[in-house]
């Protein structure tokens, strides 16, 4: 089984540490990168698609090194800004990918016309990008990242803008697509990784935390959150004193979810944590 490893890797700007020297080793499966923005995601996934140089570490894919040819030929990538020209056609835009790509011709028509069909875009095939919704632009960005059939997949921020409709289309073709292959997938949104996720990463700071499956991650948090529902006075005394999860006013009372070791106040009951609890505290 290949892995892709990466031993001890950093990178700085100026005066701000954006990955502090972490090491993964990763097998075939789906794994979720949450974190909120400036935590390190998007620095942390351009080294592993070999964007960015690391200041410190090495990085691999089995015994290819990041900056080689085999590695770029098993890897697929979408970055968090995706690129297109807006007067293409999505057929004619894949196409001229899949030829920079090395692809010959004749394949990558008939590689093209399947990935259309796998992202749902067969029957907008031949009509220009600059006519496409945000939802339809990030399906044709995973479309390109899949030309070369790649083992390690790569999608950065990949439902970013788009609606709970599309989130919930994405979601489901993200699923079908990890069999056989490492999928990474950097996100702030908790729901698009919570079911789909083999394995979750949680990164602050350019370091990661907590890491594990979704019940593994859960399983910190157990018998730590509490819901309360208390005059506002209070409320601020809580605030003060507890990390807030969530906070809302009812009825000239305030209901208030938040993270304790120990009952918080006389009122307040223990209750299941959510991942969403978790990114939240971490946060």
């Amino acid at each position: 089984m290949t892995k892709l490893i990466a031993d001890r890797i950093a990178k700085q700007y100026q005066n701000k540490i954006a990955v502090d020297t972490l090491s993964l080793s990763l097998g075939p499966g789906l794994y979720g990168l949450l974190g909120a923005n400036g935590a390190g995601k998007t620095t942390l996934l351009r080294m592993l698609a070999g964007v960015l140089q690391p200041d410190r570490g090495e990085i691999f894919l089995g015994k290819d090194p990041v900056q080689s040819e085999r590695y770029r030929a098993h890897m697929g990538y979408l970055p968090q800004e995706f690129g297109c020209y807006p007067g293409f056609t999505a057929r004619d835009f894949l196409l001229y990918l899949a030829l920079l790509k090395g692809l010959s011709k004749s394949s990558a028509q008939e590689k093209i016309r399947k990935l259309l069909d796998t992202v749902g875009l067969s029957e907008a095939a031949d009509k220009k990008v600059k006519t496409f919704s945000g939802g339809m632009k990030r399906r044709l960005g995973i479309a390109q990242a899949l030309l070369n059939d790649p083992y390690l997949l790569i999608l950065d921020e990949p439902t970013a803008g788009l609606d709970p409709k599309e989130r919930v289309r994405f979601r489901n073709l993200i699923s079908q697509l990890k069999a056989g292959r490492i999928l990474i997938l950097s996100t702030h949104i908790v729901s698009d990784v919570e079911y789909i996720a083999d394995k979750i990463f949680l990164m602050q700071k350019g370091q990661i935390p907590r890491e594990g499956s979704v019940q593994e991650i859960l399983q910190s948090m157990d018998s730590s959150v509490w819901e309360c529902r208390t005059d506002p006075a209070q409320a601020e005394l809580l605030k003060a004193r507890y990390p807030i999860v969530n906070i809302r006013e009812e009825a000239g009372q305030v209901f208030l979810r938040l993270c304790a070791r120990e009952q918080p106040c006389r009122d307040a009951v223990r209750v299941k944590p959510t991942l969403e609890d978790v990114y939240l505290y971490d946060s």
